[in-house]
């Protein structure tokens, strides 16, 4: 298998959202080879916003991959950790595509649309490395696949207002089912100004909230009209530095940080991605006992451990934090490191930041769940 895209020195791709961002204030940055805003206003304002009220993040940098065929299922059973011809239509399922030493590859949301076709998630980074493998899995299967990524745009509206806002968006038409019907990882269909739009309950914030997916030349339209409908309900637009901090709290992970082709899932407290007795697929592997495991640390004070910051027991270094920082809504630090099976218990560790130990307690992930 080829290793994953490193991103050769070129021009970032652009959401066809950015002039929209530009007029709002937004600032850029480059995520995943794509130009994306980072904040428009302040990150904490916006991360805020989503916890009491709503935000919109536009996330059109993801990959949207069909399957379809009648083998499908199958096929994805075969290509990705899941069990996937489970699903039913209507429903989602987070899981990952691994490679054949059981590396996390990217970690993906499958929707059924229909008996045989199948929509994959994708993140941007891994898109082509992802659109690879499928291609390359499916020889055998009576199944297909094709990139359709810059076909669609993306958009989340998250937070508590979230259904109330996105009920009352002018111009969306023959809903079904009504929002309240759409549950959590589940989706439903609609009209976007004569244009398909799909619906569905998912979201990467900890939040509830909604995916909102349709073609890429109604994007401007759509995103202007959720705006226009959560002003009354103090929605906000939303950037990446506020989704970075909202899915800490929340424990979900980020690949490059928390996933990784060195990572498999069972490390990450994923492992119930697999199901029980699952064999077969692309990944199968066995356990690896002594290996660095996932767990959330907090801390007293201000300062938050970083990426790559030092986790100590005593003298002795025994694990690096993946992702950390002062939570907002918590008003402590938080981090999510890799440690040494014998430290993820331990009551004595330290995080060294920039040459300063300091007392960090283990905690259960996620730090934040909200009251549903």
């Amino acid at each position: 298998m080829d290793a994953l895209d490193t991103h050769p020195a070129e021009e970032p791709r652009e959401s066809p959202l950015r002039a929209e961002h530009e007029a709002l204030g937004a600032s850029f940055t480059d995520f995943g080879g794509w130009l994306m805003p980072v904040r428009y206003t302040s990150d904490l304002a916006e991360h805020h916003a989503v916890r009491q009220a709503a935000g919109l993040f536009d996330i059109s940098h993801m990959g949207e991959i069909l399957v379809e065929g009648a083998a499908a299922g199958e096929f994805l059973d075969h290509a990705l950790a899941g069990a996937i011809s489970a699903v039913p239509v209507g429903k989602a399922k987070y899981t990952m595509i691994l490679a054949p030493d059981g590396g996390i590859v990217d970690d993906l949301i499958v929707y059924r649309l229909q008996d045989e076709v199948f929509l994959v998630i994708a993140n941007a980074g891994n898109r082509e490395t992802v659109a690879r493998e499928l291609t390359h899995r499916v020889a055998g299967f009576d199944a297909t696949v094709e990139d359709q990524s810059d076909d669609y745009a993306l958009i989340a509206l998250q937070g508590p207002a979230a259904e109330r806002i996105l009920g009352a968006v002018a111009g969306v038409s023959d809903q079904s089912p009504s929002l309240d019907g759409i549950r959590s990882y589940a989706w439903g269909s609609a009209f976007f100004e004569g244009e398909p739009l799909l619906i569905a309950r998912t979201g990467y914030t900890g939040e509830d909230g909604f995916e909102l997916l349709l073609p890429v030349g109604r994007a401007v339209a759509l995103w202007r009209a959720v705006l226009a409908a959560g002003e009354p309900h103090g929605l906000v637009p939303a950037g990446l530095a506020a989704r970075d901090t909202l899915r800490l709290e929340a424990g979900m992970p980020l690949y490059g940080h928390e996933l990784s082709r060195d990572i498999v899932p069972a490390q990450a407290g994923l492992g119930r991605v697999i199901p029980p007795g699952k064999t077969g697929f692309v990944g199968a592997h066995e356990p690896r006992p002594d290996a660095r495991v996932l767990i959330g640390l907090t801390a007293e004070g201000r300062r938050a451990g970083r990426a790559g910051y030092g986790v100590h027991r005593g003298d002795e270094l025994v694990g690096e934090i993946t992702s950390g920082a002062l939570s907002p809504t918590l008003g402590h630090p938080v981090a999510m490191a890799f440690v040494e099976p014998s430290a993820a218990d331990a009551t004595d560790l330290t995080i060294d930041i920039r040459g300063t130990r300091i007392p960090a307690s283990v905690a259960a992930l996620p730090f934040y769940r909200r009251n549903s």
